[in-house]
């Protein structure tokens, strides 16, 4: 068994995912994957986009912009239900 906590984080990542492979007979969740995937494609907009990664980004206040967010999002039910009582 190898020791996890000397992998970097990228080997501890492909590690579990093995492990994780062997456990699941090689089945994975698409759903789960996909998203996965549209994370890592944020994370490299973001990190070209603000020069930083959330992880070293310890300037901005965060809890604002998740505020914001989600008063988008409020914004975005809105929008589809008022859609959806003209019809």
């Amino acid at each position: 068994m190898k020791n996890i906590r000397s992998m970097s984080l990228t080997e501890r990542y492909k590690y579990q995912n093995e492990q994780k492979q062997k456990k699941f007979n090689g089945k994975t969740d698409k759903i789960v994957e996909d998203l996965k995937r549209e994370f890592d494609i944020r994370s490299c907009v973001g990190i070209d986009k603000y020069k930083t990664t959330l992880q070293d980004n310890n300037k901005d206040d965060f809890l604002q912009h998740l505020k914001e967010e989600l008063m988008d999002a409020a914004l975005y039910i809105q929008k589809l239900q008022s859609n959806d009582s003209k019809r």
